[in-house]
Order: C-alpha cells, then sequence, then structure tokens
C-alpha cells in the first residue's frame, strides 16, 4: 500500500508541475502577443515597401473609424480594421479624419494615411477663412496624391468652380 501512495503523489506532482509549465507557456505567449499589439499601435510599418500600389478610397459622410478601417483592410492598406481604431484613437488626427476620394498606396503608413484623410478638413478651412471672400459655395476642392520611387507622398491641392 505504500508503494501505491508513493505512485499516487509521484503522478500528483508531475501532473501540478506540468500544469504549471503550460499555464506559464500561455501567460508568456500572451504577453508576447499584446506587446506586439501595443507596438504595432504606436510604430505599424506599411503594408509593402516602396512605391507600393496606389489604389483610390471613397471614404463617405457618416462612416466611423471602424467602418474606415474595414474599408482600408479590405483593399490591403492596413492589416486590422481593430488595430487602425485604436491607432486613430491614440494618433493627432483623432476626430479629425473627412470624408472624401483619396489616393493611398500601400508603401504608406496608417499615420501618413491618417495625415492624408485629415488635411482636407485644413485645407478647406483655409478657403473658407480668406479675408478677401474669394470662397464660394460653388468651389470644388480636389487632392491628388502621389509616391515617387523612394515612397516619399506629395499632396496637390486644387480648386476649380463647379459647372452646373
Amino acid at each position: 500500500m505504500n508503494i501505491k501512495k508513493v505512485v499516487f503523489a509521484i503522478l500528483k506532482v508531475l501532473i501540478t508541475l506540468s500544469l504549471i509549465v503550460v499555464i506559464m507557456m500561455l501567460v508568456y505567449k500572451g504577453a508576447i502577443k499584446a506587446y506586439d499589439f501595443g507596438f504595432r499601435i504606436f510604430a505599424e510599418e506599411s503594408m509593402s515597401p516602396a512605391p507600393g500600389l496606389t489604389m483610390s478610397v471613397a471614404i463617405v459622410e457618416g462612416k466611423s473609424v471602424m467602418e474606415i478601417g474595414e474599408i482600408l483592410e479590405e483593399k490591403g492598406l492596413v492589416r486590422s480594421a481593430y488595430l487602425f481604431y485604436l491607432q486613430e484613437f491614440f494618433s493627432f488626427y483623432h476626430k479629425k479624419l473627412q470624408p472624401g476620394i483619396y489616393e493611398l498606396s500601400t508603401a504608406m503608413t496608417p499615420e501618413e494615411m491618417m495625415s492624408i484623410m485629415a488635411t482636407v478638413a485644413e485645407d478647406e478651412e483655409q478657403i473658407d477663412d480668406e479675408p478677401n471672400g474669394n470662397s464660394a459655395a460653388g468651389d470644388v476642392i480636389s487632392e491628388n496624391t502621389v509616391s515617387d520611387n523612394e515612397g516619399e507622398t506629395t499632396q496637390n491641392v486644387t480648386e476649380g468652380e463647379e459647372t452646373e
């Protein structure tokens, strides 16, 4: 009977140690994934190297940041819509994304995309706030974003009158 107690005690210790090792491995892997996710919020890289693939993205009035992220994820511009949502929340561009049609590239980081999508509002404000009142209600603002071979992005904002 003593042999049964010793074997049972050894098995109990082995099972306990095995469970502790498994739990420690799960905690370690979870911590690594959490750190990686947190790091990506603030230092996400572009989807591809320069020059990347440029595509048009239309953002309509009333879209939430999560919906914008889903559009960008579907087009292959960001890795995760949820990650894009968090990046926007913690960025300078929080609540500044504007509706419009944008030329975005897979060589852009999410932060660069947000700066382009938020720039339209600043440009429109400058035009609307002109002291001489040159801005008319029928003016059209169009934006062209071009990536050169070295991956640098330039923006050209042009103003023209709308024809009916």
